[in-house]
């Protein structure tokens, strides 16, 4: 099987290039240019990627000649710009990527006779917030109160649309929360952000300590859209009558800012330490959580790694590399461990 993987240079990207390539399959991909110290560039992923171009998904003629030129079997479309801080300093190139980025996907999508199915990631933040205790169902209404979040609605409501407008091959919309993991480099992120502190022996600045987020590991996330792909390419007719999947973790999952950053600095070292910020900051949910119920009785998914385990994976992660091993061999290892984890 021959996969293209929009943003294959981001986090999850560069994750999921390695698991499918792992699995055998061929991978393409189309992208910007990597972030410096990223997975993707620390572990030479791209020596893994038979086409490996580098394009601004804006730009409808670029995505229309890669997918000429790659004629997919299937899409992963992930590219977008990811940050709801970077989305108020930049609203207009957030909203034309995330929006527009994903019309000229889908819309090339429906004109490569080759794609048999696609995977089009958005967010939990697509949801209308109301911090509501029990997790956002599939159905629930969508809003967004920040650009990053609206702009990632109006991509889910867009891809809803088409694909009720113009039937084709089969398209599934996913939408995750907190995904951590090795090799994000991510600014205003709170693990790529703790990393970078403990790993410099600094104290790290928290904005939000109290937020309640469903953290989950970049592995049990990427199964999920594993999952959700081979069903829509076997036809499975209980898959494709519903275009929305929520991929999040269960209650146990759902933690502070505050719960997260204390057990990485635990699992660390007894210097790590963070604070409060005293600056202000733009508005960000205080509660958000994800119901993946359907995603759990009709793809029997769920997550292998819980809470602790999530982040114990990526502070062992950027030890090892810290400590000089090969990133894509400490990516590939724990791989492998996770496999072996769902096999038991």
């Amino acid at each position: 099987m021959h996969y293209l993987i929009t943003g294959h240079t981001g986090f999850k990207g560069a994750w999921l290039t390695l698991m499918l390539t792992r699995q055998g399959h061929q991978v393409s991909g189309l992208s910007l240019d990597p972030e410096p110290g990223s997975l993707y560039e620390v572990g030479a992923v791209g020596e893994l990627v038979q086409h490996d171009i580098r394009g601004d998904i804006r730009s409808a003629v670029t995505v229309r000649d890669a997918l000429e030129a790659i004629s997919p079997d299937a899409v992963y479309h992930l590219a977008a710009q990811p940050l709801v801080r970077e989305s108020y300093l930049d609203p207009r190139t957030t909203i034309e990527t995330n929006v527009m980025g994903t019309y000229n996907v889908i819309e090339g999508i429906s004109t490569t006779p080759s794609i048999k199915a696609s995977v089009i990631i958005t967010t939990d933040k697509v949801y209308r917030n109301v911090n509501q205790v029990q997790g956002y169902t599939d159905s629930d209404p969508l809003g967004g109160h920040d650009p990053y979040s609206a702009s990632k609605a109006m991509a889910d409501i867009l891809t809803q649309s088409w694909m009720l407008s113009f039937p084709g091959s089969p398209i599934a919309i996913a939408r995750a929360g907190n995904v951590i993991g090795g090799g994000d480099v991510c600014q205003d992120r709170l693990m790529p952000d703790l990393m970078r502190g403990f790993s410099q022996g600094s104290d790290v600045s928290l904005r939000y300590p109290e937020a309640v987020r469903p953290w989950q590991h970049v592995l049990d996330c990427l199964t999920g859209y594993q999952l959700l792909m081979q069903e829509l390419l076997a036809g499975n007719p209980t898959v494709l009558e519903q275009s929305t999947w929520n991929f999040g973790p269960g209650p146990a999952n759902f933690r502070t800012v505050g719960e997260v950053a204390d057990l990485a600095a635990r699992m660390w070292d007894s210097a790590a330490s963070w604070s409060v910020s005293e600056q202000t900051h733009p508005h960000e949910a205080d509660l958000l959580a994800l119901d993946a119920t359907a995603a759990r009785q009709k793809l029997a998914w769920f997550d292998r790694l819980d809470f602790s385990q999530a982040v114990e994976w990526t502070v062992e992660w950027t030890k090892n590399v810290n400590a000089g091993m090969d990133p894509r061999a400490v990516t590939t290892s724990q791989i492998d461990q996770y496999v072996s984890v769902v096999n038991q």
